[in-house]
């Protein structure tokens, strides 16, 4: 695929001129800056652009501020439901993004009072941790990690650090072990149905993931703790043992990854960014900035799949009809030049849309929780390893090659070595 970003009308879907000019969104050459993609899709189709999924499935791309939050404010026009879609007939088995968008009795699916009810469940279910306690543990982990590489000198962030900090937190608070083998897979198998690099298998990966959530959801039915996922069993909304696996893994999967890109992303700005140089070490409110700044310019959720259109209806100028797909494209709408006039993307407040909006968007308090989970990571170690450098020039780090999550394949870093 070597895409420019102009849009051609042969890449049309066939039998579809409503995606005259769609621009294949699988294996983005110009990934690694997707913000020329959002302003070439602007310049050509406005705030609602014709796209290709994997296979050439088309589908809406929403670009604009005020049309992502439109579409996540009206359920009623956009439901989450994926029966719904004009387009199963030409999904194969082994589609890559069916772990997206293939139906699951979850909560990422339901709608109306049982979508309130299943939220409901995790909300209060999260609700039940502590946050002092959990940026205690995040702080315990975030030592352990550190120790494991503090004697060397030099360090791999992304896989011994960033992402290993938020997938021991979650695990332990959903009552898991939160190392060993069995951890390690599950969270190895969330990365693969998430964000599959060439010659994974994203939906074998998925499978393995509910078999391994189904063993706990069973383990805590016979022995509840003081973990989220007794507190989901036990609440009296009284949600099935299948209902609690699939709505666990919703929680785990936008738990760990996003997290994990989050506190890389924000590392990588702290470390590259000379308007944070002078006083990052110990900085708390800088490193308070620069993780609000992430989530406006590199939110780790990327473009979300999706919405289905309930009925003929228009969005931005375009006809949408019944049961198109649209991807809510959540870092274009953070960048909305009609929101930022003036170019400059003013991270001083939280209107973003990282955590998606209405009653789909990411429950209370887990947006809470993350942020504590991701400061702990970034303070303590700045506080560790106060002379934390890149080990390369800024422009050698490069991003994962995916449309979906923002994160660096790798973030290496030295320091003076610390004698444990």
């Amino acid at each position: 695929m070597t895409d420019t970003g102009s849009p051609s009308p042969d890449t049309a879907a066939p039998g579809c001129p409503a995606h005259a000019g769609a621009v294949r969104l699988a294996g983005l050459e110009y990934q690694q800056t997707p913000s020329q993609l959002y302003r070439a899709l602007r310049r050509e189709h406005g705030t609602v652009a014709p796209v290709l999924l994997d296979g050439d499935i088309p589908a809406w791309l929403v670009l604009g501020y005020s049309e992502v939050t439109y579409v996540t404010s009206h359920d009623e026009l956009f439901a989450r439901d994926s029966r719904r879609w004009n387009r199963w007939e030409d999904i194969p088995p082994d589609w890559p993004l069916l772990p997206f968008v293939g139906y699951q009795p979850s909560v990422l699916f339901t709608e109306g009072d049982e979508h309130r009810r299943r939220a409901g469940v995790i909300t209060q279910a999260l609700e039940g941790v502590d946050q002092f306690e959990l940026a205690r543990a995040c702080e315990g982990i975030a030592d352990q990690l550190i120790a494991a590489f503090a004697g060397s000198g030099q360090a791999e962030l992304m896989s011994a650090y960033a992402h290993a900090l938020p997938m021991r937190a979650v695990v332990q608070m959903c009552g898991m072990p939160h190392s060993g083998t069995d951890t390690q897979q599950l969270v190895d198998d969330l990365r693969i149905s998430l964000d599959a690099a060439e010659g994974d298998d994203p939906v074998a990966a998925y499978a393995r993931v509910g078999e391994r959530i189904r063993q706990l959801v069973k383990e805590k039915r016979e022995r509840p703790g003081p973990d989220v996922t007794s507190r989901m069993l036990l609440h009296p909304a009284g949600l099935t043992d299948e209902e609690v696996v699939q709505d666990l893994i919703s929680v785990i999967a936008a738990a760990q990854q996003p997290t994990a890109n989050w506190i890389c992303n924000t590392l990588r700005l702290l470390l590259t960014d000379e308007r944070f140089a002078l006083n990052v070490s110990g900085g708390r409110l800088s490193v308070g900035e620069a993780l609000n700044e992430v989530l406006w310019l590199d939110t780790p959720t990327q473009n979300f799949i999706g919405r289905w259109a309930v009925r003929d209806t228009q969005l931005g100028g375009r006809r949408i009809r019944a049961g198109d797909c649209l991807v809510l494209g959540l870092a274009a709408a953070n960048t909305d030049p009609q929101i930022w006039p003036e170019g400059h993307v003013g991270a001083e407040n939280a209107a973003h849309l990282s955590f998606s909006n209405g009653e789909h968007r990411c429950p209370y308090p887990a947006p809470l929780l993350a942020d504590v989970m991701a400061r702990t990571a970034v303070e303590t170690l700045l506080e560790r390893l106060p002379d934390l450098v890149l080990a390369v020039e800024p422009e050698e780090l490069t991003w994962r090659p995916s449309i979906w999550m923002r994160g660096l394949t790798a973030l290496p870093v030295e320091f003076t070595p610390v004698v444990q």
